[in-house]
């Protein structure tokens, strides 16, 4: 059985990755890390029910890792990045969904080669196969649609645009960098007619949305809308599970979802 530590093991998908994982013949919990200073500190997994198991919950991630095989990371960017680097100390795997990472931030974990790390704003496969969609789309389309961005999440989501969004917006570009994409987060006043190279990027918070994102492409005549919304946890939390199955049989290195699933290697066949 896969040993499985999980990090932010009390919120929203923390829970749901240990209670799935719980389920699983496939997975042992052998470690569950919360912030320092949260009231169940000590309290058991079982006692929390969270999962049926007496796992004590711990306010470091070094107290658990000798004994896991895998960390699956659900917490914030300051956080994500010390178990990233946990991780790497202790030569163990780790799966990081968590977003809002600056760009100082992710170039240090991307440049790290010492490690074996899935590292995804979405870990959901369809959402995913969107990424794979749209780097085609976008080698067709780009230079002649504006394109636009909407996400909407629930209202206690703390960070804006969602990491997938930005993601998104990151294919777009890396798929036409010849040309001087300017990305604009909302639009307020007179803000003249739009320019060719804006990418409008529209974040909305509300009630307890769990993930919805559109692209859209506007030519003349015609709008090409691609959508995906999440309507459980559930698929985060199966897609980390699955990356955490992945990771352990692969060179270190640092990977995405879309190297897990397969993505890239399928379309690339497709469209040789």
């Amino acid at each position: 059985m896969i040993r499985l530590a999980v990090t932010g093991a009390l919120g929203r998908m923390g829970r749901t990755v240990l209670t799935l994982a719980d389920k699983s013949e496939e997975f042992q919990i052998v470690g569950a890390v919360e912030k320092k200073g949260h009231p169940a500190l000590g309290r058991t997994l079982k006692d929390l029910s969270v999962a049926d198991k007496e796992i004590r919950l711990v306010d470091d991630l070094k107290e658990v890792i000798e004994e896991c095989d895998v960390v699956i990371d659900f917490t914030e960017p300051a956080s994500a990045l010390n178990h990233f680097f946990i991780a790497r100390d202790w030569k163990k795997a780790i799966v990081i969904g968590t977003t809002g990472f600056t760009k100082d931030q992710m170039d240090l974990m991307v440049l790290e080669k010492r490690v074996r790390a899935v590292i995804s704003p979405n870990m959901s496969m369809g959402v995913n196969l969107l990424f794979s969609i749209l780097r085609v789309i976008s080698k067709i389309l780009s230079k002649d649609y504006d394109i636009e961005i909407v996400e909407m999440h629930h209202k206690m989501k703390r960070d804006a645009p969602s990491g997938t969004a930005l993601k998104l917006k990151e294919i777009i570009i890396e798929e036409n960098p010849s040309l001087n994409w300017q990305p604009v987060y909302g639009r307020y006043g007179i803000t003249g007619e739009r320019k060719k190279e804006e990418i409008g990027i529209l974040s909305l918070r509300g009630g307890d949305t769990i993930g919805e994102h559109t692209v859209i492409f506007f030519g003349e005549g015609e709008r090409l809308e691609i959508t995906h919304r999440i309507t459980s946890r559930e698929n985060f939390a199966r897609g980390a599970l699955l990356a955490a199955k992945w990771i352990l049989k692969k060179e270190e290195g640092i990977y995405s979802m879309e190297d897990v699933i397969g993505l890239k290697e399928a379309f690339e066949k497709f469209f040789s």
